[in-house]
């Protein structure tokens, strides 16, 4: 279900998980499929790191982020629940409470 990065998704990769060296190979012969959930599950080391890293994102970067979880090009409902609940908080505060609130209704979250 993923996608193959763009240009755009490549850079925020890289900004997300720098030691990376902008690799986006999984290490088991394919690509990431999204961007989002790599760093929460592998290279972030705690949902404050996860926090942290995410908000190094301009509101360019995260709106794009956002309009791809509208599109179902980006995956965040396998996130641990701090780790979806910082990406929506993230939302909020540099794009806006409305995108986060299209995002919610979306997904089907409840809370």
């Amino acid at each position: 279900m993923g996608r193959k990065f763009s240009e755009q998704d490549q850079r925020i990769f890289k900004k997300l998980a720098p030691e990376t060296g902008g690799s986006v190979d999984s290490g088991a012969g394919h690509d990431f499929p999204f961007i989002l959930r790599p760093i929460s599950h592998r290279f972030a080391q705690d949902a404050d790191d996860f926090r942290e890293r995410l908000y190094l994102l301009d509101p360019e970067e995260v709106n794009y982020l956002a309009d791809m979880v509208l599109a179902d090009k980006e995956e965040v409902m396998s996130l641990d629940d701090d780790d979806r609940d910082s990406f929506l908080q993230l939302v909020a505060d540099k794009v806006s409470p409305e995108k986060r609130k299209e995002i919610v209704r979306h997904l089907g979250i409840v809370g």
